[in-house]
């Protein structure tokens, strides 16, 4: 069978990313919309394009029924369903395959194993990638809890097994303190959850977010393009990325990279996966599997010129990987900044009218964007509005590139984060590559305090 039409269950920078490569492939597309993005790129290019509702995600991007009709009005035989929104939905990969339409993403019992964090994490043991070391299950203060401490080795970490927010969470720097600390975080885990069990784990002090690229043929065949450095994160969410990581080395990513693929052809897995790593003093430690293509995926293809979006399609049309291990190279360094509508300092929206827009050009630099002066950005969804991803031979090329393209960026009419990214990308810190999940809140909360004085 042969992928002819796609429909593009998603909005912004990713659904045209997925149009464009659709395209290139000889593939019609569909583009499905709210009410607020009528007026949208991707809709304006596809082929063909539906309304699926109202603004509110709920009411069209989440709305299954409605995309489903949209792909059997049209005659879609195929859905690529992006990142966020329903990409990560085993139902509606279920839904789509019940109504002979191909999903492009992996087989449905996979994204379910994957979504479950318990789950996960027993999945990854069993495949042999490397998990952060801690309790089987819940723990009791005791001769047997001490030993599991020593043996883990201090500092560990007391969690409460209902629940999170930090709130019955102890860290415990030596055996003296282990018994008060499981009491305080048991007795916290109770009032907060109405459940006092608690299990433990390694505590990681200061780690980096190392995440490793995965593709799966679903046929027991798998390849890995290396690593990204995802480190640079405001409450959880990735400001900048890099590709290859300042701290990891050849051999380092030949060996995880390979662990990471064995991982995924003795899975069985299909199409496009992100494999999520923290890592401190030379260690990996498994948390958690995406199922879908990363937001961050531009900085991959940039080191490696290989096309992940079109890959999934090929997958997912049933023809296999496209290249073998040993064909692929990693060349050079990219960056990528996330550009959001939103005060570079307080962090809130900014929707509203682009008066202006000119993208940065140049040698080796992409903008993945939607935007054109006139457009609206509408207050209901995500405030990133395009992505600036730039190459370099070195990693210093490739940072006074970013500078040099951050400079000539202009999208007037709204406030936008391009300011933050050009004090980051001035800090020695990260010039150096030295940073870690908390130095970006760290050096937020400096800077507030500086600004105050």
């Amino acid at each position: 069978m042969s992928i002819e039409k796609l429909l593009i269950a998603n909005r912004g920078e990713i659904a045209l990313r997925i149009h464009r490569a659709a395209h290139e492939m000889g593939i019609k597309t569909v583009a499905v919309h709210s009410t607020a993005d009528a007026d949208a790129m991707h809709v304006r290019l596809a082929d063909e394009a539906v309304c699926i509702g109202p603004p509110a995600a709920k009411d069209s991007y989440l709305n299954i029924p409605a995309i489903i009709s949209a792909a059997e009005v049209t005659g879609a035989d195929a859905i690529h369903p992006g990142y966020g929104f329903l990409s990560e939905n085993a139902r509606f990969a279920e839904i789509i395959e019940a109504h002979d339409i191909v999903f492009v993403g992996p087989k449905p019992e996979h994204i379910r194993t994957m979504g479950d964090k318990v789950e996960a994490k027993r999945t990854a043991v069993e495949l042999g990638l490397p998990v952060v070391p801690g309790s089987p299950g819940a723990v009791t203060f005791g001769a047997e809890t001490k030993r599991l401490a020593e043996e883990i080795g201090y500092p560990v970490l007391i969690k409460a097994a209902s629940g999170g927010g930090g709130r019955g969470m102890k860290v415990v720097p030596d055996a003296a303190s282990l018994e008060s600390l499981m009491g305080q975080a048991a007795s916290e885990a109770a009032a907060a959850f109405g459940d006092s069990t608690v299990y433990m784990e390694k505590y990681l002090g200061n780690p980096r977010h190392i995440e490793f690229q995965v593709f799966g043929d679903g046929n027991g065949n798998a390849i890995h393009l290396g690593e990204r450095d995802c480190s640079l994160q405001r409450r959880h969410q990735k400001v900048l990325e890099e590709a290859p990581s300042p701290v990891i080395s050849a051999e380092e990513r030949a060996r995880m990279g390979g662990i990471c693929a064995d991982a995924m052809a003795k899975m069985g897995y299909r199409g496009a996966g992100t494999i999520e790593f923290l890592w401190e003093n030379g260690e990996f430690f498994f948390i958690e599997m995406n199922t879908r293509i990363q937001v961050e995926h531009p900085v991959t293809e940039m080191i490696t010129g290989f096309d992940l979006v079109r890959e999934q399609i090929r997958i997912a049309d049933g023809r296999g990987l496209s290249v073998a291990q040993e064909d692929l190279e990693f060349r050079g360094h990219a960056i990528e900044c996330r550009i959001n509508a939103e005060d570079p300092r307080s962090f809130m929206p900014s929707p509203g009218k682009v008066t202006a827009y000119h993208p940065a050009g140049g040698m080796h630099v992409r903008v993945d964007s939607g935007l054109y002066a006139g457009y609206s950005i509408p207050p209901y969804y995500d405030s990133m509005i395009g992505k600036l991803i730039v190459y370099g031979r070195t990693r210093e090329s490739c940072m006074m590139r970013m500078r040099r393209a951050l400079e000539e960026m202009v999208v007037g009419g709204v406030k936008t984060n391009i300011p933050l990214h050009q004090a980051l990308l001035a800090d020695p810190d990260v010039i150096d590559g030295n940073y870690t999940i908390k130095w970006l809140e760290e050096w937020l909360a400096k800077q507030d305090a500086e600004a105050k004085e």
